[in-house]
């Protein structure tokens, strides 16, 4: 049984001018009141902008529980994956090795660009169905040494995982190395607080659980390590030591910086703050995610995951088993009432996915149930109950 969550707000309104909602773990749907916010232009080396810079990075700091000064917030240009890559190349040393932690295709793009960066690199490799535990991980570390840091996805969008970040944590802890997590989709409704998730770098993006829009990416990291990164990135322009020190030294950014973006993701972020900050975000999304995921299941859709690792982020479903169903068709149907959905990323079975983050709320999931119906029937399609190949796949690889 999924967890009921407190709820009461209003129904949202509908975004502007006729969008759909883009039920995607970002980018995603935005309140109009930040796309306002970007009709001025900023300079951006003007004291107005680098102020903004300033409050961006306190509020941020602000959102992980550091009350004693040990991290820093230091914003990349570029897409989260840009910002992925800027954190390996800069904390993890080039004689060092890297245990990649991997149940989807973010864990797998991590391992990838350990290869691109030349650096050494183990992989636990999970799957689509189960998330790395911290037995398995304290065992890796016990066998090899030479490992000097783990990277963890928070939550893995492919499947729509929530990993046990913390008690990953605390394993990597104990053997004395240090972890480095991707937080990209999950940072802002799920808790990640210094205080009680041991880290020593963590990075996400403007465009998702803090609803604004695509542009710069952030690493949060101990002043300890950024100091360490010096003269290690293998890059210019992905170097996290330079934009922290040019940032600290100037206030601004090295580089031309998105200032719409900024601006944005500010409004977005007061926002964030009057819905409760990190345990209000959350919890609309975990009523997001009950709602829409009860609903659909109704309808006969079933979802990858057991309820235990479903996130309130996104929520995989196996494409139903049914002769006229064509997921194609499907889409496009959704997206006629109002409603983009997500391609499935999985490799052993056929797969969609539908977010729950973004400016929406359960008033708008039981809507998304709606169309969902109206559009199976529009196909023909009686029932979504999925194929009984992808049910058992599911129970051998969730054994």
């Amino acid at each position: 049984m999924l967890a009921e969550t407190k709820f009461a707000a209003e129904p949202l309104a509908r975004p502007a001018l006729g969008e759909p909602y883009l039920l995607t773990p970002g980018p995603l749907t935005t309140a109009y009141s930040v796309k306002q916010a970007m009709l001025r232009d900023w300079g951006s080396w003007d004291g107005d902008f680098r102020a903004m810079t300033s409050d961006m990075r306190r509020r941020l700091l602000a959102l992980t529980g550091d009350t004693n000064g040990e991290f820093d917030c230091v914003p990349m240009q570029g897409s989260g994956s840009f910002c992925v890559e800027a954190m390996l190349g800069s904390f993890v040393p080039r004689d060092g090795k890297v245990l990649v932690l991997a149940n989807g295709a973010y864990g797998l793009r991590a391992a990838q660009t350990m290869q691109y960066l030349g650096r050494a690199y183990t992989l636990i490799d999970k799957g689509d169905y189960l998330p790395p535990r911290g037995d398995e991980v304290a065992a890796a570390l016990e066998a090899d040494h030479a490992i000097t840091h783990v990277i963890a996805i928070h939550c893995e969008t492919s499947s729509g995982i929530l990993n046990p970040v913390a008690e990953i944590a605390e394993a990597v802890h104990a053997k004395g190395r240090k972890l480095l997590v991707d937080s990209m989709s999950a940072f802002g409704a799920v808790a990640l607080d210094v205080n009680e998730i041991r880290y020593e770098a963590m990075v996400s993006s403007a465009n998702k659980c803090i609803e604004g829009v695509p542009g710069f990416g952030f690493i949060i990291a101990r002043k300890s390590e950024l100091e360490a990164a010096k003269g290690r990135s293998h890059s210019l322009s992905l170097d996290v030591h330079a934009q922290w020190a040019h940032m600290n030294k100037t206030g601004q950014w090295r580089y031309t910086p998105p200032t719409h973006v900024v601006a944005a993701f500010l409004e977005a972020l007061r926002q964030h703050e009057a819905e409760g900050g990190v345990a209000g975000r959350g919890a609309r999304y975990t009523r997001n995610r009950d709602v829409m995921v009860s609903g659909m299941r109704e309808l006969g859709f079933e979802t990858l995951l057991k309820d235990r690792w479903l996130s309130p982020i996104i929520v995989t479903f196996f494409n139903p088993a049914h002769a006229n169903f064509a997921f194609d068709r499907f889409y496009e149907l959704m997206k006629d009432k109002g409603f983009i959905i997500y391609p499935g990323k999985l490799t052993v079975v056929d797969s969609f996915r539908v977010g729950c983050i973004g400016q929406m709320d359960e008033h708008v999931m039981r809507r998304v149930v709606e169309a969902a119906a109206q559009s199976l029937d529009e196909m023909g399609v009686d029932t979504a109950a999925p194929p009984a190949a992808a049910i058992a796949e599911r129970a051998k690889l969730a054994a």
